[in-house]
């Protein structure tokens, strides 16, 4: 099957992927195919359809986008990983929690009791922190849970993380920018990202566990550059080799068998270099240096239907094929 049989495939096989807005495929830097299709419903208006130019919701895979804008902090000296993040609610003098640093919050190994659940809102910190009594604060909330394991110890996939990784970047912004601005500046405007915004909450805190919108072809800009090992539309956004810490998985999901790295998953059977960004939904950007390629799958999906979307990303890297090497 070609790439842009596939990519009809997955447009029109609601059984198997439920409703998808944008799937698309850039290949050695050219866009090899595309296709757009259902309506975004919304509240205040009627439901819009989707095409090229429509923004489209990447649930968590905002973390990605997290990662990248540490790696420019980090770049700049301006952040470290294995210090201390410096939260305020862990400052009392003997709390163990004043011990987690940036990285084990990048690789969710930082010991905060903390409910990723979907379903249950009566049980979800999540969805209490997103859309309850959490969400004027995001980081606070997050930061407020006490430690259910040593920092370091366990896995624990938690949106939570990210948003308290997300205040301290702004925190260390702040004296010359808000986060907005420049995430802009350094971020989406180096990549390409012209149509990426993103939400705040009620502190100014980027919420990035879970909201910034973006076309699918900026999607795909943003994969290309992580395929580039950080390199942007006019030159390095991210420190050489940022790309690879994020890849360097350290933690298996003990429900789902995906191992995960540092706010990037690794996509089992699809050759050893392959990972994704990904979100609620089927949201995915999967790159693959194998191939030289970028997959964007953006819709609406229940989680039964990821393993068949994970089925689709690797026929798509295996239609694609390898990039042949060529030696003297």
């Amino acid at each position: 099957m070609a790439l842009a049989d596939l990519v009809v495939d997955m447009l029109t096989d609601f059984h198997r992927f439920g409703t998808t807005y944008a799937a698309a495929v850039l290949r050695r830097g050219e866009v090899v195919a595309e296709g757009y299709g259902g309506e975004l419903p919304h509240a205040d208006r009627p439901a819009e359809a989707v095409g090229p130019d429509t923004p489209l919701l990447s649930w968590s895979v905002a973390k990605s986008v997290l990662h990248a804008a540490v790696g420019v902090l980090v770049g700049e000296g301006r952040m470290a990983l294995d210090a201390p993040v410096g939260a305020p609610e862990w400052a009392a003098p003997g709390d163990p929690r004043g011990a987690i640093t940036t990285e084990h919050l990048l690789a969710m190994r930082d010991g905060l009791a903390f409910a990723e659940d979907y379903v249950d809102a009566g049980q979800s910190d999540v969805i209490e922190m997103l859309f309850g009594r959490g969400r004027d604060d995001t980081a606070h909330f997050a930061a407020d849970r006490p430690l259910a394991h040593p920092p370091g110890a366990v896995f624990n996939y938690a949106s939570g993380a990210s948003n308290i990784v997300a205040r301290a970047v702004g925190d260390r912004v702040a004296p010359d920018a808000e986060i907005g601005a420049w995430l802009d500046a350094k971020v989406f405007a180096p990549v390409g990202m012209t149509s990426a915004r993103i939400r705040r909450d009620a502190t100014g805190t980027f919420v990035a566990s879970s909201f910034v919108w973006a076309t699918a072809r900026d999607w795909l800009r943003f994969g290309e550059c992580y395929l580039r090992d950080g390199q942007g539309d006019g030159g390095r956004v991210l420190p050489t080799g940022w790309a690879a810490h994020g890849w360097r998985l350290r933690s298996v999901d003990a429900e789902t068998g995906t191992p995960y790295g540092a706010h990037w998953w690794g996509l089992p059977g699809a050759g050893p270099e392959a990972r994704y960004a990904g979100g609620y939904g089927g949201q995915r950007v999967v790159v693959c240096p194998e191939a030289d390629l970028v997959i964007v799958r953006f819709g609406d999906s229940t989680a039964e239907q990821y393993p068949a979307i994970a089925r689709w990303c690797r026929e798509v890297i295996a239609t694609a094929g390898p990039i042949a090497t060529v030696r003297s």
